[in-house]
């Protein structure tokens, strides 16, 4: 029994390791194209108007520190709309695009997973704006994306390296933790069992995925990516986890907007079930990725 276990550590910690220079190459270039694009992008989202659902979808969808959080804030001062706020929410990858990137999955299934992020925040945000449009008022705020990179998600730094290397270890650990966790349940409990787990049963699993995808930080889309990669989930529960993914927008939003306690649970809400409810859909259609 100790022998087999140390073989799984080991065997986790080589593959951990093995992603270890790829996870810090691509964030390392994150990091530049977050420092060039943060200004520009939150001047895109504030003056895109009626069609911010479309900015924010598309916008939200790259790899920005700290960009969901800045939506956050948007949204508490009514600079944004409750569409693009959903949209940007829905769309956001958070650690997706570098685990994904790391485990050298195809290019093509990549884009499949980021086009319907951003497809489905795109339409729930325009159907949001076109029946909440008249009732929903704006207001003026002096906002600076600067002022809202969370110290402990981003540590903005002028030193690209220093952020890169944090996020990069973060993420290795919790990879490690994670794919520690899912080889011992199939040690445990075998391979034909594990499939046959919540997670992996079709439209059900949507649900429990959606909760994990909620989790303010970005151990939930750790989990839902690495899980997926292991065969533990359907195709429609990783998406399900992934679209409601929005790192800490969603605890930004209950922390900035606090006084409106249950507009941001009916927002939690809608973000919930727009998950659910597309991941139920790429199940029943026996969408593959």
């Amino acid at each position: 029994m100790i022998q087999e276990l140390l073989a799984i550590i080991e065997e986790v910690l080589i593959d951990a390791l093995k992603t270890l220079p790829f996870l810090l190459v691509t964030y390392l270039i994150l990091e530049y194209l977050e420092a060039k694009a943060n200004q520009k992008t939150s001047q895109l989202i504030q003056r895109a108007g009626r069609f911010g659902p479309v900015a924010g979808s598309v916008l939200g969808a790259l790899p920005q520190c700290g960009f969901s959080i800045a939506a956050a804030n948007f949204y508490a001062g009514r600079v944004i709309s409750l569409g693009t706020l959903m949209a940007v929410f829905l769309s956001t990858s958070d650690e997706m695009l570098p685990i994904l990137i790391a485990e050298s999955v195809s290019i093509t299934v990549i884009l499949k997973i980021i086009g319907i992020k951003i497809l489905v925040g795109m339409c729930i945000g325009l159907i949001l704006d076109f029946m909440i449009r008249k009732w929903w008022p704006h207001r003026d705020v002096s906002f600076k994306i600067e002022e809202l990179c969370e110290q402990e998600h981003c540590h903005c730094h002028k030193n690209l390296l220093i952020p890169a290397l944090h996020h990069t270890l973060r993420t290795l650990i919790f990879i490690i933790l994670i794919s520690f966790a899912v080889e011992l349940i199939i040690f445990f409990i075998g391979e034909d069992s594990l499939s046959a787990i919540v997670l992996n049963v079709p439209y059900l699993g949507s649900f429990f995925t959606s909760i994990i995808g909620l989790i303010p930080n970005c151990s939930g889309s750790i989990i839902i990516t690495q899980l997926y990669l292991e065969g533990a989930m359907t195709a429609g529960s990783m998406i399900s986890g992934l679209l409601v993914s929005a790192g800490m927008g969603l605890l930004m939003l209950f922390r900035i907007n606090k006084h409106h306690l249950k507009e941001n649970l009916a927002i939690t809400g809608i973000l919930y079930f727009s998950g659910v409810g597309m991941g139920i859909l790429i199940d029943l259609l026996r969408i593959t990725l």
